[in-house]
C-alpha cells in the first residue's frame, strides 16, 4: 500500500519484511513516514489556502463591485428626487431642497453613529471584569472561612 500526495515521492507503508525489521529500521521508516505526511499535509494545506484567498478575492472585488453599484443608484435616485421637486418648484430650488435634505440625513446618521460609539468606548470588557473581580472577592471570602 503506497500514500502520497505526490506521486513522485511514495511512501510505503507495508512491506513483506517487516516481520523481520530491526527497532532501528522501523524506527528510520516511522521518521521517513512521518516526514513525508507532514510535507503532504503542509503541501494540501497550502493548496487549500491558495484556494481560499482566491475565493475571497474574488468575493471582495464582487462586494466592491455592488458597492459602486449601489451608490450609482442613490445617485440616480437622488437625481429622481430633485426632478420629482422640480416638477413644483424650480429646478434650482429642488436640488437645493433635495441636498439640503440629504446634508440633514446625514447629520442624523452621524449623530447616531457617534452616540453608538461612545457606547462602545472603551473597547474593554467592563461586565466580564466586573464580574471576575467579583467572583475573586467571593473566592476570598471563601478561603477566609
Amino acid at each position: 500500500m503506497v500514500i502520497s500526495a505526490r506521486p513522485e515521492n511514495p511512501v510505503h507503508t507495508e512491506s513483506a519484511d517487516i516481520g523481520q525489521a530491526s527497532v532501528g529500521e522501523l524506527t528510520a521508516r516511522l521518521s521517513e513516514q512521518i516526514s513525508h505526511l507532514v510535507r503532504d499535509e503542509l503541501a494540501l494545506a497550502e493548496l487549500e489556502m491558495k484556494q481560499k484567498a482566491k475565493r475571497l478575492g474574488l468575493g471582495v472585488g464582487m462586494f466592491g463591485a455592488s458597492g459602486m453599484l449601489a451608490l450609482f443608484g442613490a445617485l440616480c435616485a437622488v437625481a429622481a428626487a430633485v426632478l420629482g421637486v422640480a416638477n413644483v418648484v424650480s429646478a434650482w430650488l429642488a436640488a437645493l431642497l433635495v441636498g439640503a435634505g440629504l446634508f440633514i440625513l446625514a447629520g442624523m446618521l452621524a449623530l447616531a453613529g457617534r452616540i453608538g460609539v461612545k457606547k462602545a468606548t472603551p473597547p474593554l470588557p467592563t461586565d466580564a471584569v466586573q464580574s471576575t473581580k467579583k467572583d475573586v472577592a467571593l473566592v476570598r471570602e471563601a478561603v477566609k472561612r
